[in-house]
């Protein structure tokens, strides 16, 4: 249930969340890192900048209750038309992934040696998404093959150079890069950041299939099955298995989609296991065969254990 309401004529939104849905455990997440930039959390609280249907609009998101998500739009930003207004409730419900049903996950988890004590501490997690399409591949592409610190890093660069702020309050609110002006760059006008060639490369690419139409989060989810859009994902350019199954995880809300050589799910595992090595492929699959058609919300808590351990 979503309600429209006014309060000291500034409009706000409630939008009703599931019972397995709990605020703090997702803002522990989002705080994972101290160089994000795309929100602020301030004395559990977000400020982030979105733009939908070419509005942009800063929302403040708070859950005071615990059941129900507060948002409310600052400094004017309110949205002109209830299609807005509903894109942004999407908006939010897809980035809490709020229209999945966790009950058959947590009943699987319950009964998982690895996974019951992580469901107990982190109980109402979700997988907090990336609704933007090209903000998750950039996203995946700059995390390959380095720590999350360094892409934190290069993230920041990137928003910073080519993205665009609005100030309110002091401090500069930002919306991540456009595909439209990132596929008209070279390489070398992205040589300011500290990324390889190789991926400067990659993200423009990715840009300028998006900007000829031939790649969109719509087009992907019209496919309807997971193998296909893996295998359509990774026919492009700088996107191999891991980046496409993160992709189809925070981005396009797949459970099934399982980063299986991803160093932070090795890590969790050989915490939990107490190994004196990292599982091997073999191994994980062996572990993650209760998990079927959940391997993604196993993924994501498992995550936690490597955020919770630095």
């Amino acid at each position: 249930m979503e309600e429209n309401k006014r309060k000291e004529d500034n409009e706000y939104i409630i939008i009703e969340v599931p019972a397995e849905f709990d605020f703090r455990p997702n803002l522990d997440y989002m705080q994972r890192n101290k160089n994000e930039i795309m929100y602020e959390i301030n004395n559990g609280t977000i400020t982030r900048l979105i733009s939908i249907n070419d509005e942009r609009m800063l929302l403040e998101i708070s859950a005071p209750d615990n059941r129900n998500l507060f948002i409310r739009f600052l400094d004017g930003t309110q949205p002109s038309s209830i299609k807005t207004r509903t894109a942004v409730i999407n908006y939010i419900r897809d980035w809490f992934d709020l229209n999945t049903d966790l009950v058959p996950f947590y009943t699987i988890a319950w009964n998982d040696q690895l996974l019951k004590h992580l469901i107990r501490d982190f109980y109402g997690l979700r997988i907090v998404g990336l609704p933007d399409l090209f903000e998750a591949l950039c996203w995946g592409v700059l995390g390959q093959q380095i720590n999350l610190r360094f892409a934190y890093t290069l993230k920041r660069q990137f928003v910073e150079k080519f993205g665009e702020a609005v100030e309110y309050n002091g401090k500069d609110y930002w919306v991540f890069p456009s595909f439209e002006k990132i596929a008209k760059l070279t390489a070398e006008d992205m040589s300011g950041i500290k990324m390889t060639v190789r991926k400067s490369e990659y993200i423009i690419g990715i840009a300028q299939l998006m900007a000829s139409g031939r790649l969109s989060k719509e087009r992907l989810l019209e496919l309807d099955d997971f193998k296909k859009i893996e295998r359509e994902l990774t026919s492009i350019r700088g996107i191999g298995p891991w980046t496409a199954n993160y992709v189809l995880m925070r981005c396009l809300h797949y459970p099934t989609a399982f980063p299986i050589a991803d160093v932070g799910l090795q890590n969790a595992i050989k915490l939990l296991k107490e190994m004196d090595r990292k599982p091997t492929k073999k191994e994980i699959l062996e572990i993650a065969a209760p998990w079927n058609n959940w391997e993604a919300y196993a993924t994501f808590y498992l995550w936690r254990v490597s955020y919770s351990n630095k």
